[in-house]
């Protein structure tokens, strides 16, 4: 039986996730890759997020994304990888995460007692995360931690963040939500990526988007109006609380105490960043 309140470790997740994020919303990421050769967005973000993995394949990479179209994939991969090492990539995504971080949270932030213990808090919960049948989370868990506390706290979001996603994806896949399904059905609970934000990052087109609204709809799931029925806001919660039970064992061992302090802590962190402009301001909605 869970000692957390519940969906604590959701809470926590949804706090500390998002300072990950910023590395990819960052003119940083794209000036240290850019440095490498690398200078399409599109081949910077599939080579810093799979740099982990080792020099994949398309096949991997879309496996591993799930909502990406493959064609996009691998339209870029494997050929960055000749451009650019696995481990050339992970370095420079690392120089970013630095200046990205102390220019978002301030160098106060950075050298805070705060953010010290915000970092060993995450990574003791990342202790009970698991690798079987989690990807992602196994190769990021197979790098070093980074001594400083800020890259120390952003590595320990990092593999919080995969662990949680891979298991996100077994969900998805029991629910029978193929990857554009997935992002529309999200997209109609009004958290999720705007439309445009998806089309052009993603590599769909306007009629898949349509088709899967089509879909969603037969399956009773949306409505005429594209707005969730109640069936639909059923599944998009059960989705959810599934991935809540293959993610609990990080939160279950850091605790009650530790969850909530965790919890606070991230959420001071995310707020100095959304307020310094890490995030597009139009990222999340319906339109």
């Amino acid at each position: 039986m869970s000692t957390l309140p519940p969906r604590a470790g959701r809470r926590c997740h949804n706090a500390v996730n998002p300072l990950h994020s910023t590395v990819y919303f960052s003119p940083d990421l794209g000036k240290e890759l850019g440095e490498l050769g690398i200078d399409d967005a599109s081949a910077a973000y599939f080579a810093a997020r799979a740099a982990a993995l080792g020099a994949v394949g398309a096949g991997t990479v879309t496996a591993t994304f799930y909502n990406f179209n493959h064609e996009l994939v691998a339209r870029h991969v494997p050929a960055v990888w000749a451009v650019a090492s696995p481990a050339a990539v992970l370095d420079a995504r690392l120089r970013a995460v630095d200046s990205t971080l102390r220019r978002v949270l301030g160098a106060e932030v950075i050298a805070s007692p705060e953010l010290a213990e915000a970092a060993q808090l995450a990574l003791r919960a990342a202790e009970a995360c698991t690798r079987h049948a989690r990807p992602l989370y196994a190769a990021h868990a197979d790098l070093p931690v980074p001594e400083q506390p800020h890259l120390a706290y952003w590595h320990a979001a990092t593999l919080l963040r995969e662990h949680r996603g891979d298991a996100h994806l077994a969900a998805l896949l029991a629910a029978g939500l193929d990857p554009v399904e997935a992002l529309v059905s999200h997209t109609a609970t009004g958290k999720g990526m705007a439309p445009r934000w998806i089309l052009a990052t993603r590599g769909w087109r306007r009629a898949d988007w349509d088709a899967a609204v089509e879909r969603l709809r037969g399956r009773g799931l949306l409505d005429a109006e594209g707005e969730l029925t109640d069936a639909g806001t059923a599944l998009r919660a059960d989705l959810e609380d599934s991935t809540d039970r293959m993610d609990a064992a990080p939160y279950e061992h850091l605790g009650a105490e530790g969850v909530e302090r965790l919890t606070e802590l991230a959420r001071g962190f995310l707020f100095a960043a959304a307020s310094a402009g890490a995030f597009p301001e139009d990222l999340v909605g319906r339109g």
